[in-house]
């Protein structure tokens, strides 16, 4: 059998033989983390394999090697894995789900990992479309050193695997007819955040509730579509495309964004500020979702409790906030992010929630959801179970150093859906102390401060830099590096406390003026445009078109010593007054607008 390839492990690893295990494990069931045409993979077929069903499988095309090919993975073996001689091994089917399009592909293959060697039992036979069935060169040259990497590394999710709790195959197909569905979106969108990141990632997030509603209406043996409103809505994009698949329901949100009237008349979206009590309860509604709803976030999953037994919820945390300011962190061997994540769903399970937990495809760094679809308890039991809600919301309370007016406790009636108001004291108001987010939101991305005042703050930095290496006329002056807190120290603490107030710090400034600056592992460089990757990384604009209109004027032409190291035609920014060109595009940009 020919030798694809080889790569040894490092001496004296530590990580084998599970590691070894774990990473074949990456590529059986996660394909898609090393094939990006790939959405997922279903496994089809299963069986146990014993050793001379192995013996007679590599004795078809190979007398001789299966000696060889057993002793190898004997010698691999976990010590979990059982060493019994007659079913020591599995055999399993999967079928392959690319994200092009719906066509799936049974896909059996054989190749055995020596240390780490890859064998093909028949390349002269090998069919590769470069999309289900890679090809040779790929194995080899992507694959192989990626098995070798994870089995050394040995590092281990904090979260499950990504669509754990939906079929795949399903999500594809219904990812792949939204997408083309809404991509129009795309070239139209007046909002200043990406439309691309915008569009697709609301497209993946309701993909995955319109499956996973799909699978809840089978297994209940429902007809009638889920009912939803969406708390914190921002552009309101994820309520037009659950409305046009024909779910009825609504959005809420402080502030109105323009892309809401574009939507017309069937998208119902609502301007008004949410604040947790008895005039936000939604007992006629089967889903309430919160989707980057950041203040909202912890109350989501006490709403639903609430609201009715058969109220259910999903939420994609993202900023971290408790019931009433910001989220304070109780644990160091955890990541933030892990903690809060963990915060939500004790949350959601002291609410009366059997909480589950799913990680989302979408292009973000925040993409772990939470779902509760059924109650740990019974109806009878409800003014038990809101007595647990309500001692726990007030202990947060408690610790936040916050007193308000706790609620009395509710008895629930026959009917999932009976509207409760009537049990709790008249506009009783059990989110006290909880702060809304204001309508107009403070900017803090220096586009408060005065021209001049950031102009000459860049200019000081850019000097210092500069400064640094020594001009001999030889090659364009890039300058030396300094840390951050170096670059503070070059400033007055007046200047510091101002950009503090107004930007959110000097780094935010030095970031923001990245025509100027490149900043990389807390350290602060003058940024050469000739350097086209990094340039497209960090900015990610695009070779400049001929006839390219330019708004701003360059900084190096201006300012630098042996002015722009590119010629005008090839810079993004203006050569001179002839060069520039007024700009059409609205100047503020808020973070509030991205959700």
């Amino acid at each position: 059998m020919p030798k694809l390839s080889e790569l040894k492990f490092p001496a004296g690893c530590k990580t084998l033989p599970e590691g070894f295990w774990s990473a074949v494990d990456v590529w059986i069931k996660k394909p898609h983390v090393v094939n990006k045409r790939l959405c997922g993979v279903k496994e089809t077929e299963s069986e146990d394999v014993g050793r001379e069903a192995l013996d007679l499988l590599l004795l078809q095309d190979h007398p001789g090697l299966s000696q060889d090919v057993f002793s190898f993975l004997s010698s691999q073996a976990s010590p979990a894995r059982t060493h019994e001689e007659d079913k020591p091994w599995s055999s399993s089917v999967r079928t392959i789900i690319p994200k092009v399009n719906s066509v799936f592909l049974k896909l059996s293959l054989l190749f055995v990992c020596r240390a780490l060697e890859l064998h093909v039992l028949t390349p002269d036979a090998w069919f590769s479309d470069g999309v289900a069935y890679p090809r040779l060169s790929w194995l080899s040259a992507d694959l192989l050193p990626k098995l070798l990497r994870w089995a050394t590394e040995c590092k281990s999710s904090e979260f499950r695997s990504t669509l754990s709790l939906l079929p795949v195959e399903k999500y594809s197909v219904m990812y792949q007819q939204l997408k083309e569905k809404y991509k129009a979106l795309v070239k139209v969108w007046p909002e200043v955040t990406d439309p691309e990141k915008f569009v697709y990632e609301d497209v993946a997030i309701a993909t995955y509730l319109l499956v996973l509603w799909a699978e809840e209406r089978e297994e209940n043996g429902l007809t009638d579509r889920q009912s939803f409103v969406d708390l914190g809505c921002g552009n309101g994009l994820l309520v037009h495309i659950l409305t046009n698949e024909g779910h009825p329901g609504k959005g809420i949100d402080v502030r109105k964004r323009k892309i809401w009237d574009m939507y017309g008349p069937r998208t119902l979206l609502e301007e008004k500020a949410i604040t947790p009590g008895e005039s936000c309860l939604f007992p006629g509604t089967d889903w309430l979702i919160g989707n980057h709803s950041d203040e909202l976030t912890p109350w989501i999953p006490v709403i639903a409790a609430r609201s009715s037994h058969c109220c259910r919820y999903f939420v994609l945390p993202c900023c971290f906030f408790d019931f009433y300011g910001k989220y304070q962190r109780r644990q160091c061997k955890k990541s933030q992010y892990k903690e809060y994540i963990d915060f939500i769903s004790e949350v959601s399970q002291v609410s009366g929630f059997n909480t589950e937990e799913d990680c989302l495809r979408i292009p973000s760094t925040k993409r772990v959801c939470l779902v509760g679809k059924s109650r740990n308890y019974q109806l009878p039991d409800e003014a038990e179970a809101e007595q647990r809600r309500a001692h726990y919301v007030e202990s947060r309370q408690t610790a936040s150093g916050i007193t308000g007016q706790r609620s009395d406790i509710r008895r629930d009636g026959e009917s999932c859906h009976e509207n409760r108001d009537n049990d709790r004291t008249p506009g009783s108001s059990w989110g006290a102390g909880f702060q809304p987010r204001d309508r107009v939101e403070t900017v803090r991305n220096c586009a408060s401060l005065p021209r001049d005042f950031v102009d000459g703050v860049v200019l000081r930095v850019a000097n210092v830099l500069l400064g640094m290496t020594e001009d001999d006329g030889s090659d364009w002056n890039r300058g030396g590096s300094l840390s951050v807190s170096e670059v503070a120290g070059l400033l007055e603490q007046e200047t510091l406390r101002r950009l503090k107030k107004e930007c959110g710090g000097l780094q935010t400034l030095l970031k923001n003026n990245h025509q100027v600056f490149r900043v990389e592992g807390g350290r602060v460089y003058v940024r050469d445009w000739r350097d086209r990757k990094a340039s497209r990384a960090s900015t990610k604009r695009t070779p400049v078109a001929p006839g390219a209109l330019k708004t701003r004027p360059c900084w190096f032409h201006d300012h630098h010593p042996q002015r722009c190291p590119l010629q005008a035609e090839h810079c993004a920014f203006a050569h001179g007054p002839e060069d520039l060109r007024p700009s059409t595009r609205p100047l503020k940009k808020t973070k509030r607008d991205a959700f």
